[in-house]
């Protein structure tokens, strides 16, 4: 029970890595805010893991909505210890100069605009407790980028370079911000990743992963709960590379 007595929230916590995430801190005695912009994969998720479990929806790039949650969270579990930035979104492969401006602006306001919103709703209630901990769910995309994921990739660095500027401000407050990258995986978005998904498709991309699998949402969970924990007490800024190999 690594995380007894804690409070979460996971944004995209209804599938994927998110719902990877949640399950892990809910085994190891979290209370979790399952928040989501599906409310109905949410609220099914919640029913099935428990009164320990709460559903939220939300839609992350939006100010109001943010806002709602976390005060939400904080009414319902009178503090909030984690917050795990999860929610992302991808475009298609597609040369940099072809991608549309509503595909750009959906990655930057789901994979950048969050991170910024849940900071300014969450880290003053942390900060208040001079306690806290925040993981942002980036990508080995913001640290080896692959071609015709352009702004995606970027979206990732962006991430991963905010986690640091976030940690070194926010230590003397005693709140440690975290990243890890995952691989693709076992995700809504991995068809969005490779153009399609054929057998084909995934054994060449594995074969870029020199433990030879995708990450799936335990991996995810199981760091998280590691970075989250008070195990962690010491590490702050890092950004994990949960990617069996991938950006050696």
């Amino acid at each position: 029970m690594r995380l007894s007595g804690k409070t979460a929230i996971v944004t995209g916590g209804a599938s994927g890595f998110g719902a990877g995430i949640v399950r892990k801190f809910l085994a190891e005695g979290a209370r979790v805010m399952i928040a989501d912009i599906n409310g109905d994969a949410a609220s099914s998720m919640a029913a099935d893991c428990g009164d320990a479990a709460i559903a939220h929806t939300v839609d992350v790039g939006n100010s109001a909505s943010v806002d709602e949650m976390a005060q939400a969270a904080i009414t319902d579990f009178g503090h909030v210890d984690i917050l795990i930035n999860n929610a992302g979104v991808t475009h298609l492969p597609t040369p940099l100069d072809e991608v549309s401006e509503d595909d750009f602006d959906r990655v930057f306001n789901v994979n950048m605009k969050s991170v910024y919103l849940t900071a300014r709703a969450l880290v003053p209630h942390m900060k208040s407790r001079q306690s806290g901990a925040i993981l942002n769910v980036a990508s080995t995309a913001g640290v080896s980028p692959r071609p015709n994921l352009n702004w995606y990739n970027a979206s990732k660095g962006w991430m991963i370079t905010a986690t640091k500027a976030m940690a070194v401000e926010l230590a003397p407050q005693g709140i440690r911000v975290n990243a890890i990258n995952p691989v693709a995986g076992e995700t809504p978005l991995l068809k969005s990743f490779m153009g399609e998904d054929t057998p084909e498709k995934r054994a060449q991309f594995i074969s870029t992963i020199p433990i030879g699998r995708f990450s799936t949402p335990e991996d995810m969970g199981n760091a998280a709960c590691f970075l989250c924990s008070d195990e962690a007490s010491m590490v702050t800024g890092v950004a994990m590379e949960v990617d069996g190999g991938r950006c050696i």
